[in-house]
């Protein structure tokens, strides 16, 4: 358990610490797909209250996550897909949009405020209101390509991000950090052709979704890794890779798809990091932000389903955020 101390008497100002904000909604909560489905709506209270137990809580900016417009998601995925989603949302009981992913009559709500949330984060960030934020939203976004669902993920999330800053910004050098232990597919299928993204990421391979590891572009660096692989090799890998190349890039913004599940207790993965391994990747990306982006990071939930060491490796990895 990760406990810190933060108080007016620790030398400095509580305001120095109001630097980083946490963005959600109660919707996000009330997507279910089945009591035996792991992607809960458990994985957003066991942060939250993780967050509480280590005094993180109180010294976040508190944000409600916003809708996703038509016009943002549609900057990312096929008009046509967004419009088969909003049809395919079901008034009672359930809609199916592949194997591993399902609606209820609340999904699409919390669909549209889990990338709602990184728009708004973007804004945020890019206006100096925060320096960092961390949107603890669900359903997950990684795996959702440019028209289709996959992978309990409904819109990619960070791609609406990405492209909101793109947009809204005219930002030239995003750069996109994923972790998860699984492939990016989605992101990857939606910045495949956009220069403007550096996209870097670690995952298992051989492992769903079966992708990545023959990747040849000079905007995406995927680091596969073997099952079994601990901190070391994770961490050998991000200093080889992506280090060098963020700094070359020199992003004016830095997001941050962060998945839990390479944990040695989430048994749904073979990866073997623990929380430690997130805090450190998370202040690595964080020298690249201060050095050339004035800090900014935005960070959104992935995957993560072994309920504590999702919880601890969450509140480190906002405890990173904040330095």
């Amino acid at each position: 358990m990760i406990v810190i101390n933060i108080s007016p008497t620790c030398g400095r100002a509580i305001d120095d610490y109001m630097t980083v904000s946490i963005i959600s909604h109660p919707d996000c909560a009330l997507h279910e797909m089945g009591p035996q489905h792991p992607e809960s709506p458990a994985r957003l209270q066991v942060i939250q209250d993780q967050l509480l137990i280590s005094g993180l809580d109180w010294v976040l900016q508190h944000h409600t996550a916003p809708m996703a417009s038509r016009e943002q998601l549609c900057r990312v995925h096929d008009s046509e897909y967004v419009e088969h989603i909003f049809h395919k949302s079901p008034e009672e009981g359930q809609a199916w949009l592949d194997p591993d992913t399902v609606m209820n009559p609340h999904s699409l709500s919390a669909a549209l405020r889990a990338a709602g949330a990184v728009v708004l984060a973007v804004d945020l960030v890019m206006s100096g209101q925060t320096k960092a934020a961390f949107c603890n939203v669900r359903p997950p976004g990684h795996h959702a390509e440019h028209n289709r669902a996959m992978g309990f993920c409904i819109f990619n999330n960070i791609a609406v991000g990405a492209a909101h800053a793109l947009k809204a910004y005219k930002l030239k050098r995003v750069a996109i950090v994923d972790f998860d232990v699984h492939h990016g597919n989605g992101t990857e299928d939606i910045f495949r052709d956009v220069p403007e993204i550096l996209l870097c990421s670690t995952f298992q391979h051989p492992f769903y979704p079966y992708s990545g590891s023959d990747t040849v572009s000079e905007h995406i660096l995927n680091a596969p890794l073997s099952a079994g692989a601990d901190g070391h090799g994770f961490r050998s890998a991000v200093e080889s890779m992506w280090l060098p190349r963020l700094e070359e890039f020199q992003p004016e913004l830095i997001l941050i798809s962060a998945g839990f599940d390479a944990h040695i207790e989430d048994d749904m993965a073979g990866l073997c990091l623990v929380e430690q391994d997130f805090a450190w990747v998370t202040r690595e990306i964080k020298t690249i932000a201060d050095k050339y982006a004035q800090g900014r990071i935005i960070s959104t939930l992935e995957g993560g389903y072994a309920l504590p060491a999702l919880g601890r490796s969450a509140a480190a990895h906002v405890d990173a955020l904040l330095g």
